[in-house]
């Protein structure tokens, strides 16, 4: 596997071990429908919670959250309608983004609750 897999990888488990020290009951890891892809589904408090995780072991580029673009953010919201519909679900929905920051000795997580809405996103 491409190191930036493994590196993917390891910042979606970290980000569900997370997810489980802060009460969210996972739902799903790596939900597919067609070409797009959830990396996270999970659930607290009467709310599914669709969570993308970007990983990244240099900020050369930027912050990890700042590759959430609109194209990305409307196939979240996409592949959301898709998992409500599917599994009959009619909980509120949310979108959050976790950003992971791995160096060699340690990691740092930003969990941006509410990162982007369905609202809005279409004009």
């Amino acid at each position: 596997m491409a190191k930036h897999n493994d590196t993917g990888k390891l910042g979606e488990d970290l980000a569900t071990k997370y997810l489980q020290e802060q009460g969210y009951a996972i739902i799903e890891r790596n939900w597919k429908k067609g070409k797009l892809e959830a990396d996270i589904i999970a659930y607290k408090e009467g709310l599914i919670v669709f969570v993308e995780v970007k990983t990244r072991s240099m900020l050369d580029f930027g912050n990890p959250e700042d590759f959430v673009n609109k194209n990305k953010q409307r196939a979240y919201i996409r592949l959301a309608n898709a998992y409500v519909i599917e599994n009959d679900r009619e909980e509120e929905v949310r979108f959050d983004i976790i950003a992971v920051e791995i160096s060699q000795t340690s990691y740092q997580i930003n969990h941006i609750e509410d990162a982007f809405s369905a609202v809005g996103q279409w004009n």
